[in-house]
């Protein structure tokens, strides 16, 4: 009689070539050769080749990073192996990304960034709001917003570590981006892909002009009364100087002698000399930063039909980011009475 282990392997046996024209496939060797004998870079070499990216010298990047140049050098040849081209062209005193190390950057931001969520998410488990969050903020929102609202954040929240950096929206999008901060406060309307938000509230747009200016008289500044060539503006690259010429419908000023200002502060101090009229929001009219004799501050009436013209303040976080629920959190703790 046959064991039990023979019998058991008779009764189970494929069928047989006369039975079925099937053929068993073996998946071994395809599961061996995509998986087991394919190399993946390691984070620490995706970290690596970013610090090296920014820093563009081995030793700072080596530095940045707190391992030895060597270690960082061996690193960077390791993944070089791994994706089968070289990512920097090595010269004296100079490091350069090649086509295929800049295109492994971008794609290493992602990865380190969503890796990092993955770690903060963790940690904040349970607790929302609660360690390290990195934010960052528009120059026309955070000297006027934060002040009035960190001190309800920080009861509600008291184990949140904010980590708050000033800067213009396009800097503040790519730092969302490339997984630098974790959410921003920026002013609506921008145009910006991958990016989702939560609404913290409306700012209304209003005119500010010399006490001894026409449009300083009282009532509201009718449509059409604002031109171009009477304004002062902020530079470049400030959203709220888009948004108000936008809601106004005015050309920007062109020429060397046009007056721009580097802050709001700078800008109610030009308008109070007399050397132009300008537009302010009316959280920063609420903080008393017009309080002054010099300058009037006045609504702007809107078309027919339309609404005053304001800006909308929000929080945005990168599209799928871990902590997407806690900015959300975040923009209902910023909002305001």
């Amino acid at each position: 009689m046959s064991p039990p282990w023979r019998r058991s392997r008779r009764r189970f046996s494929a069928p047989s070539e006369t039975a079925s024209s099937v053929t068993p496939i073996d998946f071994a060797p395809a599961i061996g050769s995509a998986y087991v004998g394919f190399m993946l870079p390691t984070l620490r070499q995706l970290q690596y080749l970013k610090l090296l990216a920014e820093h563009a010298s081995f030793s700072r990047a080596a530095e940045a990073a707190h391992v030895s140049q060597p270690a960082l050098s061996a690193g960077v040849q390791e993944l070089e192996k791994i994706l089968g081209a070289p990512v920097v062209e090595r010269t004296r005193g100079n490091v350069q990304l090649t086509a295929v190390g800049a295109e492994a950057v971008k794609r290493a931001e992602d990865v380190l960034a969503r890796t990092e969520d993955l770690v903060e998410a963790a940690r904040s488990a349970g607790r929302p709001l609660s360690g390290r969050f990195r934010l960052g903020v528009i120059p026309t929102v955070a000297p006027f917003l934060l002040p009035a609202t960190l001190p309800g954040l920080k009861a509600a929240y008291p184990s949140l570590r904010l980590f708050i950096r000033e800067d213009l929206t396009p800097r503040l999008i790519a730092g969302l981006k490339a997984g630098q901060l974790d959410a921003a406060v920026i002013a609506l309307p921008y145009e910006a892909h991958g990016i989702e938000h939560a609404r913290i509230g409306d700012d209304e747009i209003l005119a500010a002009a010399p006490a001894d200016h026409a449009l300083a008289a009282p009532g509201a500044i009718q449509p059409g009364s604002l031109r171009g060539e009477d304004l002062i503006l902020l530079e470049d690259g400030h959203c709220l100087r888009d948004q108000a010429l936008a809601a106004f419908d005015i050309e920007a000023p062109k020429g060397d002698d046009v007056f721009a200002a580097t802050s709001l502060h700078t800008l109610v101090q030009m308008v109070g000399s007399g050397l132009g009229v300008s537009f302010l929001p009316q959280m920063a009219i609420k903080a008393g930063l017009a309080d002054t004799p010099s300058v009037v501050v006045r609504h702007i009436q809107p078309r027919a039909g339309a609404q005053a013209p304001s800006r909308e303040i929000v929080v945005a976080w990168r599209a799928g980011s871990s902590r997407a629920a806690e900015a959300r959190l975040l923009a209902e703790a910023l909002q305001q009475d």
